[in-house]
């Protein structure tokens, strides 16, 4: 507990309000784990949206002079969850997390990296600067144990390695027996278009034989919507899909896991929403285009099947397998477990 009367300011740095429902999940979660006693300060685009929904005080994450500005005023630098330290986004966006860091302990701020995934690092200069930025931090937890042997390759030595966050979401009674499929899927430029089709094909056979709806929840809104239709104009899109589709759009976490609760089977490409989807206890199977989608299957047990590889033959047969099947409690529970690390770390930085 903080002591009496006694405030802390943290600033909480990340892909906040761009409309993802896994980042908004990820910042709720944090949110509610600080200890009593914190105000934060929330980095976030659509600073009105992220202001009404968490009741939290904002600046520009997209004006990093307004955001150091800012950060003279905080008493620390959370960088909260996600992939944040990584080039696949763009090497401008690793620069911009790796100079946040060094200026806050030009400011004598403590830097936290929390709950955080690491890599990827693609080029020569992404982890040379990463492995400057690493000993800037005072406390750090890793998500998986694959971004914890890579900073270890890069000269972090103490690992902290738990689960992602979002696993400490609160779970939900799943009533989706013969519900439809929800797919959670995003656009992939490797896939553009015929790339798509063996995926839109399976779909198509499993929606037959299945006899369901197919509901497509855009995890990001900004990516993800209109996808079908993007599909539909490249020609690869079965009728069978067309007949049966429908875009659902959800503007919370909670509600994508209420859509979940009621789905047959969940197809997720995103992370996030394969971890909410099991937490609702839907059956899923995951389509991996990322390792953390395709460690988070391996850590549930469900069908997996890599985007960069060639499509499994009988990739309707092992979806329709899993419908109406809800995930095990055991692994879900160990990965809900695995989210303590997170928790304590924030309690050692600011509860004292």
């Amino acid at each position: 507990m903080a002591r009496e009367g006694k405030r802390r300011r943290p600033m909480i740095c990340g892909y906040y309000g761009e409309h993802n429902l896994g980042d908004d999940a990820l910042l709720e979660v944090l949110l509610l784990e600080l200890p009593k006693g914190c105000t934060p300060l929330v980095t976030a685009h659509d600073q009105a949206w992220v202001e009404n929904r968490f009741g939290v005080a904002t600046c520009n994450r997209r004006r990093l002079t307004e955001v150091a500005a800012r950060l003279a005023s905080c008493d620390a630098l959370v960088l909260g969850g996600g992939s944040l330290l990584q080039d696949a986004t763009s090497l401008p966006s690793l620069f911009y997390y790796c100079l946040l860091m060094a200026v806050a302990r030009l400011q004598g701020k403590p830097v936290l990296l929390w709950g955080q995934g690491l890599g990827p690092l693609r080029r020569p200069i992404s982890r040379a600067l990463v492995r400057l930025a690493l000993p800037l931090a005072r406390g750090i937890s890793w998500r998986d144990a694959a971004s914890g042997e890579l900073a270890r390759s890069l000269g972090q030595r103490t690992q902290v390695i738990g689960s992602d966050p979002v696993w400490a979401y609160p779970r939900l009674t799943w009533r989706g027996e013969k519900g439809p499929i929800v797919l959670c899927w995003r656009p992939l430029r490797h896939l553009d278009p015929i790339g798509w089709r063996p995926y839109l094909q399976a779909l198509a056979t499993l929606a037959e034989r299945s006899n369901r709806d197919l509901l497509w929840l855009p995890f990001h809104r900004l990516q993800d919507r209109g996808l079908l239709q993007r599909l539909h104009q490249a020609d690869v899109v079965p009728k069978v899909v067309l007949e049966r589709s429908q875009e659902i759009h959800v503007e919370d976490p909670a509600g994508a896991m209420t859509l979940f609760a009621e789905a047959g089977l969940v197809l997720a490409m995103r992370l996030h929403g394969l971890i909410l989807a099991a937490l609702a206890g839907s059956p899923v199977a995951a389509l991996s285009y990322d390792p953390k989608v395709a460690a988070a299957a391996q850590a549930l047990g469900c069908p997996l099947q890599d985007l960069e590889g060639a499509p499994h033959p009988q990739l309707a047969d092992q979806w329709l397998q899993q419908i109406d099947r809800p995930t095990p409690d055991a692994p879900i529970a160990a990965l809900q477990r695995g989210t303590a690390v997170h928790r304590a770390l924030l309690e050692q930085t600011f509860a004292n």
